[in-house]
């Protein structure tokens, strides 16, 4: 099935019922409480009810997606990635369709777990992942083409019951940080500006997320290219139509950026709800579920919201884990900046100022230099001055 809009509480149709299979297939959803609706899977009755709603919340939270009981594009496309358990199918690598499930992300720790570096755990087989599975068949005595199929599922089977633990991929993200040294001069860095285009994002108190955080992506750039910084912006500030998530990371994947860094505002329908807050690539709940997490996305996530709150005053709403599409996808450590609330008027009028933008971008950089420096030459957060910008 392709969504084609969103479903929520009271909806009804074969969408809900596809829905409400699906979440009973992964546990969530009781047959008793199908058979209350009288819903065979089929039928154009099936009711998104409150059952449904609180699987679906479950799940979102299972997931690090954003929890609002709202089934859109994404929260569809994780229903249908966990049905799949290693040895359901049969794995290989396409350039023009990746296979993407719990499957791979299963493959990819075991993987790991015996030394061979398929990079991050995003159950997504790429090519990385395909040239860890080939050197694993290699060294196995199997054939080496790269397909996870019936003879391959029985070897990984075998040795899964003697390699567990450690986590591979959290010490080579260490590792390239510091081999690459303090300075940042040389350093590759994607700026997402988000929204853009015909989506203006969250529009409050006269302010337009996509205009605010252009602004300050502007005042970014500039700061990192004044320190021998390469930095890449994913959008212009005008533009046609919408870059999607799944676009910037593909885009950011090209530069073989070292890091990525999206900007956005919140939003909430209680105006008092403000604050800043960071998100990295991991799991919700600290539950690292198959190793879902970047190590170095969290450090660095961890930095910005420090430097941040030390230096613009802001309420502290700290850092999550979370799985959405640009955070997953990257290649690269990215992390994603929530710089306050439009829908709040003490966050607005704060960023409505240039010397609050100004100060937020520095913050950021601060926390870029931090991130690179050795434990000896770091300093308390709030302290590290770089040089004066122009």
């Amino acid at each position: 099935m392709t969504l084609q809009r969103l479903y929520r509480r009271g909806d009804t149709g074969p969408a809900v019922a596809e829905i409400r299979a699906k979440l009973t297939q992964l546990g969530l959803l009781s047959a008793d409480a199908r058979a209350d609706q009288g819903i065979d899977g089929r039928t154009d009755d099936a009711v998104f009810d409150d059952a449904v709603d609180r699987a679906v919340r479950h799940f979102q939270q299972q997931r690090a997606l954003t929890v609002d009981g709202v089934v859109g594009v994404e929260t569809y496309r994780q229903l249908d990635e966990a049905r799949w358990r290693l040895g359901d199918r049969v794995l290989g690598y396409s350039v023009s369709h990746a296979m993407i499930g719990d499957d791979v992300a299963t493959l990819q720790r075991r993987l790991l777990d015996m030394g061979f570096d398929c990079g991050r755990v995003d159950g997504i087989l790429g090519a990385k992942t395909e040239r860890a599975l080939r050197d694993f068949q290699r060294n196995y005595g199997l054939a080496a083409d790269g397909t996870c199929g019936p003879a391959t599922f029985r070897a990984l089977d075998r040795l899964a019951r003697t390699v567990v633990g450690g986590h591979p991929h959290a010490m080579r993200e260490s590792e390239l940080i510091h081999r690459s040294g303090p300075a940042l001069s040389g350093k590759v860095v994607v700026v997402d500006p988000g929204h853009g285009g015909t989506d203006p994002g969250v529009v409050a108190h006269g302010l337009s997320e996509a205009e605010v955080v252009w602004d300050l992506a502007r005042r970014l750039e500039g700061r990192l290219s004044a320190l021998g910084v390469q930095a890449y912006l994913t959008r212009g500030l005008d533009g046609d139509g919408v870059v999607t998530e799944e676009q910037r990371a593909a885009f950011a994947n090209e530069t073989n950026a070292d890091l990525v860094i999206s900007l956005h505002a919140d939003r909430n329908a209680n105006p008092q709800a403000r604050g800043v807050a960071t998100f990295y690539y991991g799991s919700g709940g600290g539950s690292d579920r198959y190793g879902l997490r970047s190590p170095t996305g969290q450090r660095f996530a961890g930095l910005v919201q420090r430097e941040l709150v030390a230096r613009t005053g802001m309420v502290d709403c700290h850092t999550h884990g979370k799985a959405w599409p640009l955070l997953r996808s990257t290649r690269m450590p990215a992390v994603r900046v929530e710089l306050g609330y439009l829908t709040s008027p003490e966050d607005a009028a704060l960023l409505t100022t240039a010397s609050f933008r100004d100060m937020a971008a520095e913050s950021i950089v601060v926390a870029l230099q931090r991130l690179y420096l050795p434990p000896e030459q770091d300093q308390p957060t709030g302290m590290l001055r770089l040089p004066a910008f122009i």
